[in-house]
């Protein structure tokens, strides 16, 4: 049976760039750099655009920025590709107002967290994202990630989401328990969107079904990210696997401490952006800093002495 969803759904698959919010050095947003970073996404055949999600910074911008971040990249990315915001937060009223206002920007979709740090049980969960979902009509993609909201949502509080929320299309599992995403499919069907938000998962994830990724790492190096998904999707599984571990000591350098941080001091070595963070976050260690600008010698992403 199909729904208004089928279309959207087919096209959300692939490389989709979590792009970084970037500061200026008096640590406001520099929109001018971020349709900068957006043309470099889709001049590197970057499929699909999110902002502030984890890689942007959210917890970090007000409300008001949040919704600026996302008419700038709704106006650079100009209907080119899908867009697909991250609209969560741990305030379940902000939540619902971001989603709205993605849905009346005219996002294709939108990546809603599960909350972080206050901890709700299952069926608080199921409340939370069931209400959001019958607020708005565009796709939404739970985004679960246990290791920073300190919560895990269980494949069955999923499958009942999905069960009852039809436009509640799939998930971002940034989950490193394999068993779990594969559960994920399992109970909620094939056609459900997953999508890894594990680097080292991002190809494994195709074998079992999956949609694509929601790699960190697309900020640094989109071409071969998108490259993996391309090949895979025309069935050369050699070239995927090959670029799976070719991309996984840049995946393992800009992990190393916690993201953004990583990938903001490799954007800002490359002349992307000001490597600027906004406190409690900074900037890696300068030893971190040191593997960083070696590795992106060695992956050609940076001359030898820039």
């Amino acid at each position: 049976m199909t729904n208004q969803y089928d279309e959207i759904k087919q096209r959300l698959r692939g490389s989709i760039t979590p792009v970084i919010t970037p500061f200026k050095s008096n640590h406001e947003v520099d929109y001018e750099k971020q349709s900068e970073l957006i043309e470099f996404q889709l001049a590197n055949g970057t499929h699909c655009i999110s902002v502030t999600g984890t890689s942007g910074e959210p917890s970090s911008l007000t409300v008001e920025e949040r919704v600026k971040v996302m008419e700038n990249a709704v106006k650079t990315i100009d209907g080119r590709v899908p867009f697909a915001p991250g609209t969560g937060s741990t305030n379940h009223d902000e939540a619902m107002y971001l989603t709205k206002k993605a849905q009346e920007l005219g996002a294709d979709a939108a990546l809603v967290i599960v909350p972080y740090y206050n901890k709700p049980n299952q069926n608080a969960l199921y409340k939370h994202f069931k209400t959001i979902a019958d607020a708005v009509d565009i796709p939404i993609v739970v985004y679960n990630i246990p290791g920073r909201t300190a919560q895990n949502l269980e494949v069955e509080t999923l499958a009942r989401l999905n069960e009852d929320c039809p436009n509640i299309v799939g998930v971002k599992e940034s989950n490193k328990d394999f068993e779990h995403v594969n559960r994920v499919l399992l109970h909620c069907g094939r056609d459900f969107l997953l999508y890894s938000g594990i680097e080292l998962l991002c190809y494994p994830m195709l074998a079992i079904g999956g949609a694509g990724s929601i790699s960190a790492t697309a900020n640094v190096e989109p071409k071969k990210v998108a490259e993996m998904h391309d090949a895979w999707e025309e069935g050369d599984v050699a070239r995927a696997q090959e670029l799976h571990y070719d991309l996984m000591r840049l995946n393992d350098v800009l992990f190393k401490d916690t993201n953004p941080a990583p990938v903001k001091a490799a954007l800002g070595m490359m002349g992307k952006i000001e490597p600027v963070l906004r406190l409690p976050m900074d900037l890696p260690s300068q030893e971190l800093q040191k593997e960083i600008r070696e590795t992106l010698v060695d992956y050609g992403l940076l001359l030898q002495h820039a």
